[in-house]
């Protein structure tokens, strides 16, 4: 059903990463998964979605389609910046890429109702196109700055600092995705607590859904009686990937007989980002191919399989704005012991749809681990609840409270003209 007439021209700007990116492997992650998800929702009402984003390869197309009916990504050419660039050298391109967005939009020609930016480094664009075409703009940060920085105990970098500051100040409204990050924002940012809505992502609850673990595990050549656990992302320091490691390490002492059983997927990285994390495992004489099975960047596609095929997944991070990743594998109808932060200490109920643990602790990760793998019918109820749960977070429902909000915004500024 579509709440508007005529139906919504939207401009999604994700300056540093596609909607079409590998998953996985450098900054591509939950961010991606949300604008693809996002996009093709918002077509399937009829509405009109072009999401501008950086064109990594200079042979490659302008416009792709794939998405759906409704969705397009937009792949901008910005010169002297061909393949992969860092945030600093996209974000000194900032204006070459709002001109390539208007350039686009005056050559096809079409008229947007709203730009909805995301991350950082989208705003400044966002901005400027509020101020050329006189229409509103909505942000959404998927991580903050200060945040990151803070927990990793660095500095944080001025110039990302300075724009999240600035982009909470003009920004018409923000989307916050956990009441979490809306504290965060008034705390660290200042920003006007009525420009701010909680709106989490969503999840496919068709295609992630609770499927049986035989199939799945046969095509990855696990031993049917194994105890799998699965990681899932891309691999970063605050992602606590070696806690993991360190965990399994402390099980072999304690359960031997568990240890032998126990099978841990890693999803995510390239060979690269793995480098740190093989060596760890062989450090801690965890042999890969027999406990740790290192599997790369998988399509979103494959991803149900993967989670069909675990006891538990695992996510130690030290940060999460949201979690998507978790909200996929509730759907899926696995329990997850993850660190109660950010988007984490809301998805998961402790207990219920798996455990929360305390950050850098990877004693009380094994031992919850042990305990989850050591009662079937605990973990077999936790699964159950996981997939209830996460009905609250299906796309139609998410799509719904985005439009109210986009109504209300544009109601608002056709009042004010």
């Amino acid at each position: 059903m579509n709440e508007f007439s005529p139906p919504l021209k939207l401009a999604f700007i994700s300056v540093h990463t596609s909607p079409l990116a590998q998953l996985g492997v450098q900054k591509s992650g939950g961010m991606n998964v949300y604008l693809h998800e996002l996009a093709r929702e918002l077509g399937r009402r009829g509405h009109h979605i072009d999401i501008f984003t950086h064109r990594p390869d200079p042979a490659g197309r302008e416009v792709d389609g794939s998405m759906g009916a409704g969705s397009r990504v937009i792949h901008l050419a910005l010169k002297g910046l061909p393949g992969p660039r860092s945030q600093e050298e996209l974000f000194e391109a900032r204006q070459q890429f709002a001109a390539g967005v208007i350039r686009f939009a005056t050559r096809n020609p079409i008229r947007y109702d709203l730009v909805y930016s995301h991350y950082w480094l989208s705003g400044w664009v966002a901005e400027k196109l509020k101020e050329i075409w006189q229409i509103p703009f909505i942000q959404m940060f998927h991580t903050l700055g200060q945040m990151k920085h803070r927990i990793a105990n660095r500095s944080f970098p001025s110039t990302r600092t300075r724009e999240e500051l600035r982009i909470t100040e003009r920004a018409d409204a923000i989307i916050a995705a956990t009441p979490a990050e809306r504290a965060q924002l008034r705390w660290l940012y200042r920003a006007n607590r009525r420009k701010i809505h909680i709106v989490p992502p969503g999840v496919d609850t068709d295609f992630f859904q609770p499927r049986p673990a035989e199939p799945a595990r046969r095509h990855l050549a696990l031993p049917p009686q194994a105890k799998v656990l699965l990681f899932v992302g891309r691999i970063e320091p605050l992602k606590a990937v070696d806690d993991i490691l360190k965990a399994l390490a402390q099980i072999r002492v304690l359960r031997p007989a568990v240890f032998r059983e126990l099978r841990l997927l890693i999803v995510g990285g390239n060979p690269h980002e793995l480098g740190p994390i093989r060596q760890l495992a062989t450090r801690l004489a965890l042999r890969e191919k027999d406990t740790v099975h290192f599997l790369g960047p998988l399509p979103h596609s494959e991803l149900p399989r993967a989670y069909a095929a675990a006891d538990a997944v695992i996510m130690p991070s030290d940060y999460e704005s949201f979690g998507m990743v978790a909200l996929e594998a509730l759907a899926s109808g696995r329990p997850v012991i993850a660190t109660q932060v950010g988007g984490l200490a809301h998805l998961i109920e402790d207990g219920h749809t798996g455990y929360h643990i305390p950050t850098r602790e990877p004693g009380i990760l094994a031992d919850r681990i042990l305990h989850l793998l050591s009662h079937e019918k605990t973990a077999a109820a936790m699964g159950h609840n996981a997939a209830i749960s996460a009905q609250r977070y299906s796309w139609q429902r998410i799509g719904d409270e985005l439009l109210a909000i986009f109504q209300r915004l544009l109601s608002s500024v056709q009042r004010d003209r």
